[in-house]
């Protein structure tokens, strides 16, 4: 993108605007970010995962060395255009993946809305009161902490383990999974952390189990695999030195963050979500 800006002379006027899902929504922010020292982005989501998620917030950033969003920077585009109506070319997968992101911000923030939906699911007419109110959600989190110091890591709940399964499965060709797909599957796993920690009572980890596995499959690996899987959370973004800080629920609709948890800790999640 940057050799495609250089050749067309663009200069630090131009305006980037991204039209696609929430890599490509990544992708050209943080290369406008940078390129001649920041040039004006928009981005035109059109995934619904990038829709109340990834082009919302300001973060911008792209893999490296297999790690996810390694590299990137905090850049808020001019605006984000969101149409409903590109859903429209999205296959059941893709929608999935993109309505974890908005059970997140239920299980983090809103625990009226996840008792309302959680009897609705993915059986949904019109999505534009849901993505309305999930990137309303999350805007309040990111107006109070832009750079993600300190209440914003609620929006990672889910992302500690999901990010780990997403990043190991990436290096085995053929057992790539969806980012959202990764993080339902860390949802659980996070949430079991939270019950073991006595912060999430049996009903609750019941519900959200119940309601994640009516939606998403099972994502598959075998038990020797959790402690090389749990080994790729010591590159999270949230980590303090060798301190692997996850978000927690301190019940539905309460997140808290800065929860520090060890590799075994983590594995020991994994595994219990193999035995579901």
């Amino acid at each position: 993108m940057w050799e495609v800006l250089t050749e067309a002379r663009a200069d630090r006027h131009a305006l980037l605007v991204n039209v696609g899902g929430g890599v490509l929504t990544d992708l050209g922010g943080f290369c406008a970010a940078l390129y001649k020292r920041g040039i004006s982005f928009v981005q035109v989501p059109t995934t619904l995962l990038a829709q109340v998620d990834a082009s919302v917030g300001g973060k911008t950033g792209v893999d490296f060395l297999g790690f996810k969003n390694q590299l990137g920077v905090f850049q808020e585009p001019m605006a984000v255009c969101i149409e409903p109506r590109f859903l429209q070319t999205l296959d059941p997968r893709q929608l999935k993946a993109g309505y974890a992101e908005i059970v997140k911000h239920w299980l983090i923030a809103d625990a009226a809305a996840f008792a309302r939906n959680r009897r609705i699911g993915i059986l949904v007419d019109d999505w534009t009161p849901l993505i309305q109110e999930s990137v309303a959600l999350k805007q309040r989190i990111v107006a109070q902490d832009p750079l993600e110091s300190g209440l914003r890591k609620l929006l990672n709940f889910g992302h500690t383990v999901g990010h780990a399964l997403e990043s190991y499965l990436l290096t085995q060709p053929g057992r790539e999974i969806l980012h959202g797909e990764a993080v339902a599957a860390g949802m659980i796993c996070e949430a079991w952390l939270s019950h073991h920690r006595g912060l999430l009572s049996d009903l609750e980890l019941d519900q959200i189990e119940t309601f994640l596995f009516s939606i998403y499959d099972k994502v598959q690996f075998v038990t020797l695999e959790t402690e090389a899987i749990a080994d790729f959370a010591r590159q999270d973004k949230k980590n303090a030195g060798s301190t692997i800080n996850c978000t927690l629920l301190e019940g539905i609709g309460q997140g808290v963050y800065n929860q520090p948890v060890t590799v075994a800790e983590i594995a020991e999640s994994l595994r219990y979500y193999h035995r579901l």
